[in-house]
């Protein structure tokens, strides 16, 4: 095993178009770290750097001790796995798992080793003989899985491998992956544009925009504490909600959000943010999570303060919850991000009709009443709520930070 660094890495096509920019990221000996972002954010074009399919424009990349920029990828001792599973569809599973080390000339025994150490541990034992077209797609996984873990490599690379698989087998397939990096402790690398996967899955998250890197953190952290607009809008489902609100401090913290609409703010909120001391009297761009959103109707006791009200214009019963689609008296934040975030998403990130009126999305009990026409009271949980400079996008934290998120 050893540990995989971007230092500066940056690929630049022949027109001029920056995939990566100035990398750094150190992925260290036996950790599990995931690059999320959206479409054409350079997450794939990053990994393909590591495995020596694309050329390095700028910086340096190290496998260990080495400097591989110029080292072919048959001699940079990693194994990938692809979206496509990539099996010899007239090989049998056995020879399939074996095709590489055959290549290298490894000793039969040896082969027989590894093959049944693999097979043990992604449950394949009974299914060696069998062709690709007699599997699953979870087994044909497995077999691509297989065929890296027997190189017992320096790191894995793992390019969107669930994103072929149903939504039942995806969940069974990131428990095993993680189960089975965690065993192994081989240093891996991963790369989805599934969030979910990011968050359930790596020790560090590292997300991406444009081709950088804007936060490299344990997956909690990055909710708790987005560096910035982006990352707090885009890590989450459904997504942020983002509005525009002043800060006031009149006998305590108030965020307003419009005519006679205001939220007073947490005060241990308040003091675990004491970069906030510079925007009394100034707008900012206020963050609230859908599950941070309740029917006040069973939240008996919250106080008034802390409550929006607004005509329900969407309700969508999922079972375990309903999303609530609320109009309420606030400005939707623009500053550019939420249109991005919303491109993503297929959707507006937070939708606004221009006069005055915000739509929030609220992941609400599913033992609310409310119905789609009628007034609904919402209870914001605002000890969790996000603070965002609109000029900067970044999160508002530490007083010595200038309103940067560190």
């Amino acid at each position: 095993m050893a540990e995989v660094a971007f230092e500066g890495v940056s690929k630049v096509y022949a027109d001029g178009t920056r995939a990566v920019s100035e990398m750094a990221l150190e992925v260290r000996d036996g950790e599990f770290v995931v690059l999320v972002g959206p479409s054409g954010c350079g997450k794939t074009t990053a990994l393909r750097m590591v495995a020596g399919l694309e050329e390095i424009s700028e910086g340096r990349l190290r496998i260990g001790e080495r400097v591989v920029n110029h080292v072919p990828s048959r001699d940079r001792d990693i194994a990938m796995v692809f979206q496509s599973y990539a099996l010899y569809p007239h090989l049998t599973v056995y020879d399939n798992i074996a095709f590489g080390l055959k290549l290298k000339k490894v000793a039969k025994d040896e082969i027989e080793r590894r093959v049944e150490r693999a097979s043990r541990v992604l449950d394949l034992g009974g299914l060696l003989d069998r062709k690709p077209r007699a599997l699953s797609g979870g087994q044909r996984q497995r077999v691509a899985m297989g065929r890296a873990i027997v190189r017992e490599p320096q790191a894995f690379l793992m390019d969107e491998p669930l994103s072929n698989l149903d939504a039942k087998l995806r969940v069974q397939m990131r428990a095993e992956i993680s189960r089975l990096q965690d065993d192994l402790g081989v240093t891996t690398l991963y790369v989805t544009h599934d969030q979910v996967e990011a968050m359930t899955m790596g020790d560090r998250v590292a997300v991406m925009r444009k081709g950088e890197l804007q936060q490299v953190a344990p997956p909690q952290e990055l909710y708790d504490r987005p560096v910035n607009l982006f990352v707090g809008g885009f890590i989450g489902s459904p997504a942020m909600n983002l509005l525009t609100a002043r800060l006031e401090r009149e006998g305590g913290w108030r965020a307003v959000l419009g005519d006679g609409v205001a939220l007073t703010l947490d005060d241990e909120m308040v003091a675990a943010r004491p970069g906030i001391a510079a925007y009394a009297g100034r707008e900012v761009v206020l963050g609230i999570r859908p599950e941070d959103l309740e029917d006040a109707a069973l939240a008996d006791g919250a106080p008034e303060d802390r409550r929006l009200r607004g005509e329900l214009r969407l309700r969508e019963s999922l079972g375990s919850e309903v999303m609530a689609h609320v109009a309420v008296t606030a400005r939707a934040a623009e500053t550019g991000v939420e249109r991005e975030l919303g491109e993503h998403a297929g959707l507006n990130a937070i939708g606004g009709d221009g006069s005055g009126t915000a739509v929030l999305v609220g992941r609400l009990s599913p033992r609310t009443q409310a119905r789609e026409g009628e007034q609904l009271e919402l209870v914001v949980d605002t000890r969790a709520l996000h603070i965002f400079d609109p000029q900067s996008g970044l999160g508002i934290y530490d007083a010595n930070a200038g309103g940067a998120g560190t």
